[in-house]
């Protein structure tokens, strides 16, 4: 498993993958490329019956060409590093720093590929790939790139809640319109929170707490911490939040059940 981090210093886990779900996905591509080679020759010896054998080996020699260069680096380019085979073993080809990749980066791949999947039979590209931590075939190290595991697990969502020794002030507190783009720094600041390194952590908490203070009175008790506090005071904004969306849908129901009691009255017609 190899790592990134980001502009916000947290650290995102990125999981290559194994040897096994590239040699399926790759079959899978293959496959559907050979496919693909056959029915355009079935398709060029149907329809050219009056040319020389020399235009119909030129033709040949496209239509392989065009399966299995043209197709796939059209696709990856198309598709940030997706295909057929990568597709139904939840993969995706992306640049060593975890970007997506380009179209010089699937011309790479693609004019490599020809190489060690189809001249070799894929030796080349399993030998390599078995003595590379990341799996890597030749196309991704001159490339740049590696397959990365697309389907992972979901994470639950972490849910900001205020620690006990602060419970009784924040229920207390009188905590004002945070502004938008504020309370949405703090809650991805809640959820990726763990991820970040530890100094990281600390100022980013610290900077958030000073910013949510400017619309929370009174302040914390003392030697609170920047985190808790975080926590508390988005908590209790979505317990009040809560609360008042409740009590305003009691209201219409309320105003909903008089109106259906009041009697209809009609103007009789002119």
């Amino acid at each position: 498993m190899s790592s990134i981090i980001t502009g916000e210093a947290v650290v995102l886990e990125l999981r290559p993958a194994s040897f096994a779900a590239r040699a399926l996905g790759l079959i899978l591509d293959v496959i559907s490329h050979i496919v693909l080679a056959i029915l355009l020759i079935i398709l060029i010896s149907a329809a050219s019956r009056d040319l020389d054998e020399a235009a119909i080996r030129a033709l040949i020699l496209s239509s392989v060409v065009f399966s299995i260069v043209v197709v796939p680096v059209t696709v990856e380019t198309l598709t940030r590093g997706r295909s057929l085979g990568k597709l139904a073993t939840g993969l995706r080809i992306v640049r060593d720093d975890g970007g997506s990749i380009r179209f010089r980066h699937a011309v790479i791949r693609g004019l490599l590929g020809v190489l060690e999947i189809y001249l070799t039979f894929g030796g080349l590209a399993i030998g390599v790939a078995l003595f590379n931590d990341k799996s890597k075939r030749l196309g991704d190290i001159v490339a740049g790139t590696y397959s990365l595991r697309q389907r992972v697990p979901s994470k639950p969502r972490i849910m900001p809640v205020a620690p006990h020794y602060l419970q009784a002030w924040a229920t207390m507190a009188d905590i004002g319109r945070v502004p938008d783009a504020t309370a949405r720094r703090a809650g991805t600041f809640v959820q990726q929170a763990y991820l970040m390194a530890p100094a990281s952590r600390a100022n980013m908490a610290t900077a958030l707490a000073s910013e949510l203070a400017r619309y929370v009175a009174p302040p914390p008790p003392s030697g609170t911490i920047a985190e808790d506090y975080i926590g508390a005071v988005l908590g209790e904004r979505r317990n009040r939040e809560l609360v008042r969306l409740r009590q305003a849908e009691e209201r219409n129901a309320t105003v909903g059940e008089r109106l259906r009691k009041l009697p209809f009255t009609h103007e009789p017609d002119a």
